[in-house]
């Protein structure tokens, strides 16, 4: 009988910054046009050497590499379609809060529409993280904390 073997998650796995700050770049990538421009910046952030984008569903459940990579990196960045805050909430959820969270629909991008992006919007929210936009006052380490949030928004 074949050996079975566990499947590995082999998400965000990209080369690390030589000697900057490690970062992983969540995104929620939802179905709406904001959704998606949130996915497509965090490829363009991790293409500019920003960060690593990483995999937002295998941190939902849980995945023991994705935890690691957590733990490795300096800096997590979320990037939300909308103010629904799915990528947060899931970080959150797995006890993780995030350095810096950008959300599309605050820098006056519509969240529904065409899923046609533009690379002026792409580079709209690729800025904002590169500015440091999304960056709330934390002190001391990441906290560990839950969301309590019902929120019936949708990403479509």
């Amino acid at each position: 009988m074949a050996e079975q073997t566990v499947p590995q998650c082999t998400c965000g796995g990209g080369a690390e910054p030589e000697g900057g700050t490690k970062r992983i770049i969540f995104a929620c990538a939802g179905a709406s046009k904001a959704g998606q421009l949130s996915n497509e910046a965090a490829v363009q952030l991790t293409k500019e050497g920003y960060g690593n984008i990483a995999c937002t569903a295998s941190l939902a459940v849980g995945t023991p590499s994705i935890k690691k990579k957590v733990e490795a990196a300096d800096e997590v960045i979320v990037i939300d379609g909308c103010p629904v805050g799915c990528a947060r909430q899931i970080a959150e959820r797995a006890g993780v809060t995030p350095d810096q969270e950008i959300v599309v629909t605050d820098l006056g991008i519509e969240k529904g529409g065409s899923l046609d992006l533009s690379e002026e919007d792409v580079e709209k929210v690729v800025s904002a993280a590169w500015e440091g936009k999304g960056k709330a006052e934390r002190t001391g380490e990441r906290k560990k904390k839950g969301s309590g949030q019902t929120d019936s928004g949708c990403c479509g």
